[in-house]
């Protein structure tokens, strides 16, 4: 798994599309052959722009979930909606499909933030109210979520 570092800010075009930051293309200069697989965020109003090879690693785990319930069945569906094999055309530029934009609201300013192995692409309006912290205690999210994690047995995190 490679880690993704950084937020960025850009913005779009005329035809919808957004120039991939210096820096982020970089980091994902090994998978800019592979292509990628964007799709819609299944908790937030933003997108999620996978390298292949991330999406492959998804793709295994969602394959091992039993077609004949239901729920996994419906889950599938909802998971795979809308989703996209896309391109960075030469010029490092990323064309939204029409649909994924009107999902995530996107319209002049765009931000994309790492989400450790794959990118989240935000309407920088969206972004800037998900990170406020008016509906999220940040401290007892990280205390939730991380406060058990000891990897080393030394009593640092």
């Amino acid at each position: 798994m490679d880690t993704i570092v950084g937020t960025y800010e850009c913005k779009v075009d005329a035809k919808g599309r957004l120039l991939m930051p210096a820096p982020l293309k970089k980091q994902l200069a090994t998978s800019l052959q592979n292509g990628f697989v964007l799709k819609r965020s299944v908790f937030q109003p933003c997108l999620e722009l996978y390298p292949m090879k991330e999406w492959d690693l998804m793709m295994q785990k969602i394959n091992k979930l039993n077609r004949f319930v239901k729920k996994n069945n419906d889950f599938i569906r909802r998971f795979t909606a809308g989703v996209k094999v896309v391109e960075i055309d030469a010029l490092g530029r990323l064309l939204v499909p029409k649909d994924l934009v009107a999902y995530s609201s996107i319209t002049k300013e765009v931000v994309f933030s790492s989400a450790v192995n794959i990118v989240e692409i935000w309407d920088k309006d969206l972004y800037e109210k998900s990170i406020s912290g008016e509906d999220v205690d940040f401290a007892d999210l990280a205390e939730d979520v991380m406060g058990n994690i000891n990897d080393d047995d030394n009593g640092i995190s």
